[in-house]
């Protein structure tokens, strides 16, 4: 009987050997990839992703990195499989909602890219990315107010973040905040959005004649 406990032991700590060196090797392959996907080197980190997945099937990281290469060669929906997949695994992955809901925005789906990005800003609140890319969706649903107030957060996390003065000085203009907005496309253009002035030119001297 001890010698059968032993050889069982024995087993158990070879087994979870086995498994810590299969983690390790996800993990070696996936930032492997990683380092081919900042070089852009597409092809081959797409061949390191698939083999952090065949070693660790819930390598969530893997699955992320590989729906980031789909979606950049606009393979949407296969893209989106290996986001939910990715999700499933990790439910708690700001990244991930936030990477999603940019796939459902290219859908079209602006409410579920909503829903993605408030996912992802209940996990991360400072995730300025997402409320920015919120705030372009609720302006494709013509909710200004709300897309207003996503600037508006963006600007008191961040003073000098030109998109965001850029967007909202848009946002005002169509809600009928004409001087509120051309102020803030002003703040843009200061902070070094040239495209602001054109706009300004457009939108702002026009409505002041």
């Amino acid at each position: 009987m001890k010698r059968f406990t032993l050889l069982l032991s024995i087993l158990l700590m070879s087994l979870q050997g086995f498994a810590d060196h299969n983690d390790k090797n996800a993990k070696s392959l996936i930032n492997e990839g990683k380092n081919h996907f900042l070089m852009k080197d597409y092809v081959e980190a797409l061949f390191k992703f698939n083999q952090a997945i065949e070693v660790d099937q819930k390598a969530f990281e893997a699955y992320f990195m590989r729906a980031r290469i789909k979606s950049h060669f606009e393979d949407r929906h296969g893209a989106m499989k290996d986001f939910n997949e990715s999700l499933s695994l990790n439910k708690k992955f700001a990244e991930g909602y936030f990477e999603r809901g940019k796939v459902k925005f290219d859908l079209q789906d602006y409410y579920g890219a909503i829903d993605d990005y408030t996912s992802a800003l209940e996990i991360n609140p400072n995730l300025e990315e997402a409320l920015y890319h919120r705030g372009q969706a609720k302006l494709q649903l013509e909710a200004f107010e709300d897309a207003i107030n996503d600037c508006s957060k963006i600007i008191e996390i961040n003073a000098k973040n030109v998109d965001a003065y850029y967007l909202r000085g848009i946002l005002r203009i169509e809600a009928g905040m004409t001087e509120a907005g051309c102020l803030d496309l002003s703040k843009a253009g200061e902070l070094g959005d040239i495209k602001a002035y054109e706009v300004i030119k457009e939108k702002c001297n026009q409505r002041c004649n």
